[in-house]
């Protein structure tokens, strides 16, 4: 079994089924069959994008990682918060948080990672790239994964390798994320 995907366990699948069935969400598109790769998921609008993000890593049962400032991963919740895939960033630290992200891919043989391009549930007016500079500095592929909300779906959509044309890349992922609409709609950049 690959280091990204758990092993069966029936009662959190069971609950990531129940909360997309509640909700009426289902799941569209598949993860690659890869061992490094970041995922992107966006527009990150509202705290219920948490819900339904987590209700899809129980049902494909993903071993996905994200990254919190390290203080948030103190006692009660931090062993909670890395069971369920945290890994603390020290931003104190010589090296800043994608050259962290860029040697835990190096460290490891397989390794997903997730970001929120937008790193805050608040209207923005431009994405942070640093999901970019760690996909390029790993040498991994960026997966895109939308929330739509019209349609009640997650999509997941192809690979997409950088190519170090920053601008460029970030039309053709927009593209992606253009016909989806996020929960708060006026809160989403969407490159205009």
């Amino acid at each position: 079994m690959s280091g990204n995907y758990l092993p069966r366990n029936p009662i959190a699948e069971a609950i990531g089924h129940g909360v997309l069935r509640l909700m009426g969400w289902r799941i569209e598109g598949r993860l690659p069959p890869l061992d490094k790769f970041v995922v992107i998921g966006a527009h990150h609008t509202s705290n219920w994008d948490f819900v339904l993000f987590l209700a899809v890593k129980f049902v494909l049962r993903l071993n996905a990682r994200w990254f919190g400032k390290h203080t948030i991963f103190r006692w009660p919740f931090g062993g909670l918060l890395q069971r369920w895939g945290g890994v603390p960033i020290h931003r104190h630290l010589k090296l800043n948080s994608v050259d962290q992200a860029v040697e835990r891919f190096r460290e490891s043989r397989e390794f997903m990672l997730v970001i929120s391009p937008e790193g805050t549930r608040k209207r923005v007016e431009r994405w942070k790239m640093g999901f970019y500079h760690i996909a390029r500095g790993a040498g991994v592929p960026i997966v895109p994964a939308a929330l739509d909300y019209v349609n009640r779906r997650v999509v997941i959509g192809e690979p997409f390798s950088p190519t170090g044309d920053e601008q460029a890349d970030l039309r053709q992922l927009l593209a992606f994320f253009r016909p989806y609409v996020p929960k708060k709609p006026d809160y989403a950049f969407n490159g205009d």
